[in-house]
């Protein structure tokens, strides 16, 4: 049985999208056959690999989820495209209980296949992260090292906490620092923060601010394969081999 991670945090710009491609792409030059969901309505994680946004998004198209996947030249990696479409992002935000019970499983039943399905949500707590919540067995949530890092936090950890007991096989996978600087005070105060407070779930590895992790998304590449040198692609790939070593 393959991991779902579903990558969420409800505050953007804290590196969420670039984490959930980056990781992909390096799990997938690992050798783990990967597929990233992307579930975001801005459709970063399509676009940032090359690939366009679908005209429906394929939650909702009424076929087979296999017939949407994109494999990319990376043979190991697939992409589920995301739509930018407003009447399919509010089809699947106003999901009732059957609704969303039917997307979980459309979403479930098809990625079995897998030995990593990452899920790129929108930064809300709304039913599209509940139902990607719903539909993983890992969380994984990037926080920026930056002041405003821990506000909101506690209503995130309450919604996961609310889908953990509906689902007991979902489990807090980890957390990783993002954004890092090592030459700023405030940086090195918010890590101890979030160490002291969640302890083993937080990634040893931490991203680096890295101005060719904010340059590959315009060429349609991972900073993998944009800088393979970049500290931040380094950083990428230490995360991995962590995600790899937790299973």
């Amino acid at each position: 049985m393959g991991r779902t991670l579903c990558v969420v945090n409800q505050k953007g710009g804290v590196g969420k999208t670039t984490t959930a491609v980056n990781l992909a792409v390096a799990l997938a030059k690992a050798g783990c056959h990967v597929l990233l969901v992307d579930l975001d309505p801005q459709c970063n994680a399509t676009t940032g690999l090359g690939q366009e946004p679908t005209h429906q998004h394929p939650l909702v198209a009424g076929r087979p989820l296999k017939q949407s996947v994109v494999s990319l030249d990376t043979a190991r990696l697939e992409v589920l495209p995301g739509s930018r479409s407003f009447r399919d992002v509010d089809l699947m935000a106003r999901a009732d209980g059957n609704q969303a019970a039917r997307l979980r499983h459309h979403l479930t039943s098809s990625l079995t296949s897998y030995d990593f399905v990452l899920i790129d949500c929108p930064p809300s707590l709304g039913q599209l992260t509940r139902i990607a919540l719903a539909s993983s067995t890992e969380v994984l949530m990037p926080i920026q090292c930056e002041y405003f890092a821990m506000e909101g936090l506690a209503q995130m950890i309450e919604v996961i906490r609310e889908v953990i007991e509906e689902k007991h096989s979902l489990q807090f996978g980890g957390i990783v620092l993002t954004m890092y600087d090592h030459n700023l005070e405030l940086t090195r105060e918010v890590e101890e923060e979030v160490r002291e407070f969640f302890g083993d779930i937080v990634y040893r590895t931490v991203i680096p601010r890295d101005v060719a992790v904010a340059e590959s998304p315009s060429h349609g590449l991972s900073v993998i394969d944009y800088a393979p040198r970049a500290r931040g692609a380094r950083a990428y790939v230490e995360l991995s081999m962590e995600v790899l070593e937790r299973d």
